[in-house]
Parts: structure tokens; C-alpha cells; sequence
């Protein structure tokens, strides 16, 4: 493994990841600050305009998903973001299995992301899922969950690739929570550049006087007043 893959497999390892279960256990997200270098943040960005890198390209408001682009990795996935989905899911997999533990789902996942490849690749799902997008002055992605198939893991993240308030302003990142028999909730969130905010594809457990529930939740984008925003989305199961 190169240097680089190195340092950010060390610095993903490094990180507090038993404050992280606790923050998604309770909130079902959580941010890690100081993942991706500027430099590798850069890069990044400077990849989105290749030509061999991609498999499907989303200009959103064709299917009213928002005002932007976004586009989708093809296998075999750079280096870096193979790294970052091998090293980011076994830390994940006990959280998610504790969820499906209490809400009695009957689902298990795998320790392994390789495994859980396999899987998906078993079920007719084999394409990947890991995007980045960009976002423009008036750009926004509309509240949404991503599932892609039968077979997905409920968590997901995604790292930040600008800084805000000096590439853009606006934009920020939404996550909103359906409470059976409540009104919704949304959290609003703006991590600075290089951070890696992880949050629930789908639902999360919440503990009430009965056992524990499902609480519903989407992800979007609010819109931008200037600048340019770039992301870049790691989805850990694959499409069909």
C-alpha cells in the first residue's frame, strides 16, 4: 500500500470510534473532523472532470432531485476510496448490527466489506455506489434516502470537500427525522473541509417506553447562495 493510502488508512484508525457508536447510537449521525487532507481534498475535485473514472453521470433536475450534478464511480473504485470503505465499514458493522438486533429485524451484516460485496454481488447487485457531486450557486438535493436494492447497509457517510463559508455559502447538509406520531425534526449541519460526517441511510432505533422503534430518516442539500460546493458519497452496498 502507497504512502498515501497509508496515512489514510493510520488516520482513519486513529479516530475516536467508540465516541462515534455512541454519537450515532444516540443522534444516528456523526461528524469526524481532519479525515482528508486540503491536498487530498484537491484531488478529489480535480478527478471529477476524468473521462475513465466514471459509469453514469445524474444532472439532477432532470429527475427533480435538485439543482447539480453528480456522478458515479465505476470498478474498480480509486485506491483511496477503496481504502476509506474497507477501513470505515468494520467500525460500522457493530453499530449496525446492534440495530438490527433491537428492532428485531432478523438481519445481520457481515465484519467485513468485502463480504458484504459479495453478498451484494450474489443478489444481482454489482454496481457501485460511491458518487461525488457538485453543487453550484442555487444548487440543492432534495430530501432522500439511498437504498439502490434489496440488500443495503444503514450507514453511510460522506466527506466534505470545501470549505464553507470561503468556497460557498449555503449548502448546507440536512438530515431530517420522521418521529411516529410527532412532528418531523430536521438537523442541520455544516462540517468544515476534510471531515467525514456518517449518518443513517435509512432509519435508526430510538428507545421508548415499549422497546425500541424505527425513526425514519432523509438526507438532502439546502441551496447555495454562492460558490461551489463538492462532496464526495460512500455508499457501502451495492446497486442492481
Amino acid at each position: 500500500m502507497t504512502t498515501l493510502l497509508t496515512g489514510i488508512t493510520d488516520r482513519l484508525n486513529s479516530k475516536n470510534w467508540s465516541a462515534v457508536s455512541e454519537d450515532l447510537h444516540a443522534r444516528g449521525y456523526a461528524t469526524v473532523t481532519d479525515v482528508l487532507s486540503p491536498d487530498e481534498c484537491a484531488s478529489l475535485i480535480a478527478a471529477y472532470q476524468a473521462d475513465d473514472t466514471y459509469r453514469k453521470t445524474i444532472v439532477m433536475e432532470r429527475y427533480r432531485f435538485g439543482l447539480g450534478e453528480y456522478k458515479y464511480f465505476q470498478y474498480p473504485l480509486p485506491d483511496m476510496i477503496t481504502a476509506i470503505r474497507e477501513t470505515v465499514y468494520p467500525h460500522l458493522a457493530p453499530v449496525a448490527n446492534k440495530w438490527m438486533e433491537v428492532l428485531n429485524t432478523g438481519k445481520h451484516f457481515p465484519a467485513t466489506h468485502a463480504e458484504l460485496k459479495a453478498l451484494c454481488h450474489a443478489n444481482g447487485q454489482t454496481k457501485p455506489t460511491v458518487l461525488i457531486l457538485q453543487y453550484g450557486e442555487g444548487g440543492f438535493n432534495t430530501l432522500h434516502q439511498d437504498l439502490y436494492g434489496d440488500i443495503f447497509f444503514p450507514l453511510q457517510l460522506v466527506l466534505f470537500l470545501n470549505q464553507p463559508g470561503e468556497d460557498y455559502t449555503g449548502g448546507e447538509f440536512v438530515l431530517t427525522e420522521n418521529i411516529p406520531r410527532a412532528q418531523s425534526k430536521a438537523n442541520v449541519l455544516q462540517p468544515p473541509r476534510g471531515s467525514m460526517l456518517l449518518f443513517t441511510t435509512s432509519f435508526r432505533p430510538v428507545k421508548g417506553s415499549r422497546g425500541y422503534y424505527r425513526v425514519n430518516m432523509k438526507h438532502g442539500v439546502s441551496p447555495l447562495h454562492s460558490g461551489n460546493r463538492y462532496t464526495l458519497g460512500v455508499i457501502f452496498h451495492d446497486a442492481g
